[in-house]
């Protein structure tokens, strides 16, 4: 347990906070504490929460955004499409 002592503007502060809040003092310095240490650490981006790329993306063709690249993949899946539609 660590007891801190309070100067009077940062004692006055929590007595306001704790009569807007309507929560006991020592769950009202947990969530502040809490949303500091939130605010300090950097968020994660997108991609790390998602756990980065996926191996799948690094298997494709180097160019697979060209026009040509694409005409061809989707020849070549609707061909397969076809394909084993026409298998009985």
């Amino acid at each position: 347990m660590l007891a801190v002592n309070l100067d009077d503007e940062a004692e006055q502060y929590l007595i306001e906070i704790l009569a807007q809040e309507q929560v006991p003092s020592q769950e009202l310095v947990k969530k502040l504490l809490r949303d500091y240490l939130a605010a300090l650490k950097p968020s994660q981006t997108v991609l790390a929460r998602m756990g980065n790329y996926r191996q799948a993306f690094f298997d494709g063709e180097v160019d697979s955004s060209a026009r040509s690249v694409r005409k061809r993949k989707i020849a070549e899946h609707l061909q397969t499409r076809q394909a084993r539609r026409q298998q009985p």
